[in-house]
């Protein structure tokens, strides 16, 4: 039987990705108390990178807005992973991180994060509203476009 978020997926029409693997030395969650963890999320799709370079050299605004929302994406199948495939767990999206690969000249990173908060809210309602950091990167890992992290309150 689903849940009550597996439906608003539904009728939101988004399939989650499988949790992607890490790429390095590190784990995809870690649980302290009632807060989980999540690594960065770069933007995998079918285990590939979607988005590689710069927002605002090579990529536009709006691709940066894609490669975020898929990042949050794969942090919403991380954390259905964490919670044993139960999203109906999570309490609230505390926390998100936002690592946008992009020059000196390009200050638009909140809205290229945007993308990232707006899923979080039309997935969770009001217990997706959080706390936000957006920053510029001069190069993230694999030459991903964005990286996300977030922290999350389960039950």
């Amino acid at each position: 039987m689903a849940g009550k978020i597996d439906a608003r997926l539904k009728e939101l029409g988004i399939e989650l990705p499988e949790a992607p693997s890490p790429v390095a030395n590190y784990v995809p969650f870690v649980r302290v108390g009632s807060l989980l963890f999540l690594a960065g999320q770069i933007p995998l799709k079918g285990g590939k990178l979607a988005f590689a370079g710069k927002v605002g050299g090579g990529l536009s605004l709006a691709e940066g807005q894609q490669a975020a929302r898929l990042c949050a994406l794969n942090a919403l199948a991380q954390a259905k992973a964490a919670c044993g495939g139960d999203l109906d767990r999570v309490r609230r999206c505390v926390k998100l991180t936002g690592f946008i690969a992009s020059g000196p000249e390009f200050t638009d990173h909140a809205k290229v994060m945007n993308a990232a908060s707006d899923l979080m809210v039309a997935v969770f309602g009001d217990a997706g509203r959080h706390g936000r950091t957006s920053v510029g990167a001069p190069s993230l890992p694999l030459d991903a476009a964005v990286e996300v992290e977030a922290v999350f309150e389960i039950a």
